[in-house]
C-alpha cells in the first residue's frame, strides 16, 4: 500500500482527449457503495469498501466526486441517484395501488382491522375524507386581567345549565364519603312482640 499522493486521472487507451471512455470496476463499486448507503457511509468508507487503498481513500474519494478529475464517475453517481429516486418515488397511482395490495393481503390473512385501515388510508389519499385539526395557541399567563375575567364570565355562561341544575325528585343525591368519619356496625333490630289488636265491627 502506497502512502504517496493520489494518482492523477487515468491515461492511455481508456482516455479520449483527456476523458476516460468507461468506468473501472472499482469506480463503479465506489459509486454504488456511496449511493446505496447514502446517509450511512462516507465517501472515505465507500472508497475503502470499493477496494481503494486505506491510506489514499480520503483524497481519492474527494477526487472521484470532482467532475474535473473524474467526470464519468460524477455522471454515474448522478444517474444512480436519479434511478434510486425514481424507484422510490411516491406518486398518487403508486400509493393507491400499494394500499390496495396491502388491503388485499390483509383480507386473505383474515386481518380485517388492517384491511380496514388500508382502505381508510386509500380514501384519505383520494380526498374522500377531510380531517380537520384546530390548534389553539395562547396561555392564561399571556392574558390580561380583563381578558381573564371576560373568559371566566364566558365559561360560567356556557356552563350555566350544568351549574344551576336542580336535583330531580326521586334521584338519590350521593353524599361524599369522608375517610375520617367513623362507620358504626349495623346492629340487628330489637325484637318487637306483636300485641293482639281488637277488631271493631
Amino acid at each position: 500500500m502506497s502512502t504517496g499522493p493520489v494518482p492523477p486521472p487515468q491515461t492511455g487507451q481508456d482516455r479520449i482527449m483527456g476523458v476516460p471512455k468507461r468506468l473501472t470496476e472499482m469506480q463503479m463499486r465506489f459509486c454504488e457503495m456511496l449511493v446505496y448507503n447514502e446517509g450511512r457511509t462516507t465517501g472515505h468508507q465507500a472508497c475503502i469498501d470499493a477496494g481503494y487503498s486505506k491510506d489514499n481513500a480520503r483524497p481519492m474519494a474527494s477526487r472521484l466526486q470532482n467532475p474535473r478529475y473524474f467526470p464519468l464517475v460524477v455522471k454515474y453517481l448522478g444517474e444512480l441517484r436519479e434511478e434510486r429516486l425514481r424507484r422510490f418515488e411516491v406518486t398518487y397511482e403508486r400509493h393507491i395501488t400499494e394500499l390496495a395490495k396491502i388491503r388485499d393481503a390483509a383480507l386473505k390473512r383474515g386481518s380485517f382491522s388492517a384491511a380496514a385501515n388500508a382502505e381508510n388510508m386509500r380514501g384519505k389519499a383520494a380526498g374522500l375524507y377531510i380531517e380537520q385539526k384546530i390548534i389553539k395557541t395562547g396561555k392564561l399567563e399571556d392574558m390580561s386581567e380583563g381578558e381573564l375575567e371576560a373568559k371566566m364570565k364566558q365559561i360560567l355562561e356556557d356552563y350555566a345549565p350544568i351549574l344551576k341544575a336542580k336535583q330531580i325528585e326521586g334521584e338519590v343525591e350521593e353524599q361524599p364519603s369522608s375517610p375520617t368519619k367513623e362507620v358504626k356496625a349495623l346492629e340487628p333490630p330489637e325484637k318487637v312482640e306483636a300485641t293482639p289488636t281488637e277488631a271493631t265491627s
